[in-house]
């Protein structure tokens, strides 16, 4: 205990710097104890004198008892120092609290910032003049507008794709039909006014377009019948029965739409849809490739006469005034569509020799004939490096024209009696062993004979398909088609959903109601090159002055 009291003592300050006993706040509760301390009491040992005069055995009992009263005054002197020091401890714990209440600076900073922001409100209002009045007051009125011309990404959407579907296919097919034939009704009403269908009617309109095109009224005339054709749809469409036409119109039979249909019929139905859309997508392909090789100079001599014109049109433009030009167009217009059209498409002859855009049009190569002339050049160049090298591995004493005809025969016997040909006929050297394939005649119902699996080969002259179900040497499975009697020859898709550009030919005779497909070739664009520049020869040989 006296060591923990040392302790408490020294860690305050020294006992010279406290107060006074009488003045320290705890100095009253000592008081009365140091006045009975300081007042003399009566000792032990004169009573024990008096009582014990000797006083021999009372000496050591009251040294013990002063030892114990020094301690004791010893022990009272620490604990006044202790107090003294918890009184001076706990003001300073007071100050410091006073000094960092945290408390008290949050909330001092809470209305410091609301201070601010009334401030700031206040000097806001202040400073709204009439320009940002003027300002709110248009974005009000006009913003709407304003967020019209704001710049945003474009979204890509993704259309989704309809699975193929025959009867959706054939429906679409229609639409298409229906939807162009305004536009082509209108193209025969012009081509019969060129041909003089009617001559009265062809006549009037001469007559009106002339006067309109020599007193200069061309356009308000076209502006004139644009708005009547507008009136009459008017009148039609509100359920007058109003028809003229120069070409009399004719109705094709709208056939039933049938539900249920068997797995052959919806075939033949997807082959004659994608061969119309084939058909009406080759023409378009041939059309913007002749423009294409017609400003791309494929054709030197034809761009150049386009060249010139063009030099011509801009020199007239520059040094004529406007109003003789469209006089000048305007009545060439007229005779070319009434007069001199109608003599060419009289007398084809002229129009081959003297139709300048005629013959412009029909010289434009599309890029598959320029293929085949890059093709047939190449060909030249290596027949005769071929030719010399057949000649020396036939033997001696054997003709070419045995050697040939012995190596061309087919496992049902010699070529030409399989196909009934004369001797001469044999297949080209491209095609000696033939080119596998499939024979699919539309014109015929009968499973059988609508698909036919053979043997396509390519002659001089004729187109061979040898079917592999026939039995004798010579069988009407048998298919020989004459290249001149061919009419048209194309790469053909049996089936649009299947990637790639198909791998069929379609070829139409006069014989055909459909054409023929050879379809499921390995090797068609062969094929196809080999029996097309065959054709061109055999065409080009019977009309050479085409």
């Amino acid at each position: 205990m006296l060591k923990r009291l040392d302790k408490i003592r020294f860690r305050g300050p020294k006992r010279d710097d406290f107060l006074d006993l009488p003045e320290s706040p705890t100095g009253s509760d000592t008081e009365c104890s140091d006045d009975m301390l300081l007042r003399p009491r009566p000792s032990l040992r004169d009573n024990d004198e008096q009582r014990d005069p000797a006083g021999l055995g009372t000496l050591s009992v009251m040294h013990d008892l002063r030892s114990e009263s020094e301690r004791l005054n010893e022990v009272k002197g620490h604990l006044e120092i202790a107090l003294l020091e918890k009184h001076f401890l706990q003001e300073e714990l007071r100050k410091l609290r006073e000094e960092t209440n945290v408390e008290t600076l949050k909330q001092e900073l809470e209305r410091e910032r609301s201070r601010r922001l009334d401030l700031e409100q206040k000097m806001n209002k202040q400073q709204e003049t009439v320009c940002s009045r003027l300002q709110s007051w248009f974005y009000d009125r006009f913003g709407v507008y304003i967020e019209d011309f704001r710049f945003q990404p474009e979204e890509n959407t993704v259309e989704a794709e309809e699975p193929l579907s025959a009867k959706r296919l054939t429906e679409n097919m229609r639409r298409l039909k229906r939807g162009a034939r305004p536009v082509t009704n209108f193209l025969r009403n012009l081509s019969a006014l060129s041909n003089w269908h009617s001559v009265y009617t062809s006549a009037i309109a001469f007559i009106i377009y002339m006067n309109a095109a020599w007193h200069g009224w061309a356009i308000p005339l076209f502006l004139f019948l644009a708005i009547l054709r507008l009136s009459l749809n008017y009148l039609i469409a509100r359920g007058w029965r109003i028809q003229w036409s120069i070409v009399p119109e004719v109705s094709e039979p709208v056939e039933p739409p049938k539900e249920d249909l068997t797995v052959s019929e919806k075939f033949q139905l997807v082959l004659d849809v994608a061969q119309k859309a084939q058909n009406l997508f080759g023409k378009m392909a041939d059309v913007l490739e002749k423009i294409k090789n017609l400003f791309m100079w494929v054709q030197p001599e034809i761009t150049q006469k386009l060249y010139i014109a063009l030099w011509v049109a801009f020199i007239s433009s520059c040094v004529l005034p406007y109003k003789l030009m469209g006089f000048m167009i305007g009545l060439y217009a007229g005779i070319k569509f009434f007069v001199i059209d109608f003599l060419f498409k009289s007398c084809p002859k002229l129009r081959d020799k003297y139709d300048t855009p005629y013959i412009m049009w029909n010289s434009l190569p599309t890029d598959p004939q320029l293929k085949e002339r890059s093709n047939a050049t190449v060909s030249r160049r290596i027949q005769p490096v071929v030719s010399r090298s057949s000649l020396a591995t036939i033997p001696a004493g054997v003709t070419r024209e045995e050697e040939s005809a012995r190596s061309h025969s087919t496992k049902k016997g010699a070529f030409h009696e399989i196909f009934n040909l004369p001797e001469i006929e044999r297949p080209l050297p491209v095609c000696e062993n033939g080119w596998r394939c499939c024979l699919i005649n539309r014109d015929r119902k009968m499973p059988t004979d609508y698909i036919r699996n053979g043997m396509l080969y390519v002659t001089e002259n004729y187109l061979c398909f040898e079917s592999s179900s026939s039995r004798s040497g010579s069988s009407k499975k048998n298919k020989v088609i004459k290249l001149e009697d061919i009419t048209d020859i194309q790469k053909y898709k049996v089936l649009s959903v299947l990637p790639g550009s198909g791998m069929g030919i379609s070829v139409a005779t006069p014989s055909t109601q459909k054409p023929l497909v050879f379809g499921a070739m390995i090797h068609r664009d062969e094929a196809f090159e080999t029996i097309f520049t065959q054709y061109m020869k055999i065409m080009t040989t019977s009309n050479p002055e085409t």
